[in-house]
């Protein structure tokens, strides 16, 4: 049979950095098919080729075993690729926050999508005579062909609602329904998980394989090694921009595809070292109660130093409105009535965010672009966030270039962040070398309480067992921990104790080992305490 997608020596160089190279790649039609590596392998950048982002510096692409574009001049954009039937659903959203969905999912498709006979309005019938320029957007349209489409595939959203009023969930939601709506005939989907609930989850994955039973075909780039067991037939695997292995999935396994990632064996368990004495309430959150997408009732709870608190529960129940509550709580006047949050004792119910962050809490954000990062600044610049105002970096109201220099240096060759370059743009990092440096800035000067939001979001298996044990590490030598996670793996993996949030309501308290992943699951959908 025809590949859907051929490479043939596909290689792609930025100023010298090689990010593919010689790629030889087969996707057969029908079929979902995982890209898996280490952050910084290449893969999202040849998918962009596919999509027409980058153009190749050397190879060729086929799709149904014709080459695309012709020899010398391959492809001009993602137009082409749309025009072809490509769609690429980006790990990081490609929505315009002031925007309404329906606007995001029309952007770009108002004039060259037709819409079929059983959803074309009745006026649309008297203006398709006019020049494209001219004809007006058909909204009736659009509305009635996504309705079909979110009915057909269970992703139904408020086309009315803007993209910066609503989670994340529904933001990957409406991402994906941008790519149905263009009649994709071969789908890319770099990460498409990162941000959904376990529902969201499966019920993509029903979606998905639907897809693959009327022919289309489905490219996942991902670093849940379980999903791609459960999703893909078969998948490649990248290591610093080569292909090094492909499988069928039916004949290999998670413990292999780590190895062939990462080069070397991985702990894919963790090790858990038994429990310090405890320290200092390091956090209290008494009474907190706030507004918002999903109000906070009530909270209470501690964190004490040597100890990881979890907080388990489905995207979209309080776990947001907590973290921004406990690293911004001057835009949310929680002074008043009985509220109180603490640090090491200290109310801190006024402070900024900076002040608190003088108490030497560190924040790894849980929205990393939004409050991480400052994407169009340098590697350097983005490390030294937080930092400015501290020896060995500040001096006399001066920066410390050399000292600076090392230490960037220094912190990218430990966490392996790729590429080995402190001038580059953050936008030009992999999602998950972007998290690694967060991680590195916030662990540079220890910090004596963590709050950890989704830590291991978008990094591949090697990253997150070193991100695990620097996260024990820290709590070994008396940090406190807050770790809010989506990954019940992790929540179970690292947690002294988990609570579970459920429509801003904490529900249930687990002590280590005395709860399954499947009860967890279950108090985190709602159940009672009698599962």
């Amino acid at each position: 049979m025809t590949p859907a997608v051929e490479f043939r020596g596909l290689s792609k160089a930025f100023k010298g950095v090689i990010a593919n190279a010689d790629l030889h790649l087969q996707v057969k039609k029908g079929t979902i098919h995982a890209i898996v590596g280490e952050n910084g392998a290449g893969k999202s950048t040849a998918m962009k080729i596919l999509y027409g982002t980058y153009q190749p510096d050397r190879g060729e692409i086929y799709l149904d075993g014709k080459l695309w574009g012709g020899r010398l001049k391959p492809w001009a954009s993602p137009s082409d690729a749309i025009q072809c039937g490509i769609g690429m659903v980006h790990q990081h959203f490609m929505l315009g926050g002031p925007m309404t969905a329906l606007e995001n999912i029309l952007l770009g498709a108002e004039l060259g999508i037709e819409s079929s006979p059983s959803t074309k309005s009745r006026w649309s019938r008297w203006t398709r005579f006019l020049p494209s320029f001219l004809r007006p957007i058909d909204y009736q349209a659009a509305r009635t062909k996504l309705d079909q489409i979110a009915i057909q595939y269970g992703m139904k959203v408020d086309l009315d609602a803007k993209i910066e009023d609503i989670s994340v969930g529904v933001q990957q939601r409406i991402e994906i329904l941008k790519l149905l709506y263009r009649d994709a005939g071969i789908l890319i989907l770099d990460e498409p998980t990162a941000v959904l609930t376990q529902q969201e989850t499966d019920e993509l994955f029903v979606n998905l394989k639907k897809l693959c039973q009327q022919g289309k075909t489905i490219l996942i780039i991902t670093h849940k090694l379980k999903e791609v067991m459960n999703l893909a037939s078969r998948v490649t695997i990248f290591r610093r921009g080569r292909v090094v292995a492909e499988r069928d999935i039916d004949q290999t396994s998670v413990e292999e595809l780590a190895t062939l990632m990462v080069g070397r064996q991985v702990n894919l368990q963790g090790t858990v070292p038994p429990r310090p004495r405890l320290g200092e309430l390091a956090l209290e959150v008494k009474d907190l109660s706030l507004g918002g997408r999903c109000p906070l009732r009530n909270l209470n709870f501690h964190v004490q130093g040597g100890e990881i608190l979890g907080i388990a529960g489905v995207e979209g129940n309080g776990q947001t409105e907590l973290i921004q509550a406990l690293i911004h709580p001057q835009d949310h006047a929680l002074g008043s009535g009985q509220c109180a949050i603490r640090f090491f004792g200290q109310d801190v119910s006024h402070f900024t965010t900076d002040q608190i962050r003088s108490l030497c809490v560190g924040i790894i954000p849980e929205d990393r672009h939004r409050e991480g990062l400052l994407l169009q600044k340098s590697v350097q610049d983005n490390f030294l966030l937080g930092l400015q105002r501290r020896p060995p970096f500040y001096n006399k109201g001066l920066i410390s270039t050399k000292k600076l220099n090392s230490e960037v240096r220094r912190v990218m060759d430990e966490y392996d962040i790729r590429p080995r370059s402190a001038a580059v743009p953050v936008s030009k990092l992999s999602g998950g070398n972007q998290q690694k440096l967060i991680i590195a800035r916030e662990f540079e000067f220890p910090p004596r309480f963590l709050i950890a939001a989704q830590p291991t979001r978008g990094v591949d298996v090697g990253a997150i067992e070193s991100i695990h044990t620097r996260l024990l590490d820290a709590r070994q030598k008396g940090c406190g921990i807050l770790l809010i996670s989506s990954e019940l793996d992790e929540i179970l993996a690292l947690s002294d104790r988990i609570l579970v949030m459920y429509e801003g309501n904490i529900v249930a308290e687990f002590q280590r080992g005395q709860v399954t992943e499947q009860v967890l699951g279950l108090r985190m959908g709602g159940a009672s305490a009698d599962v």
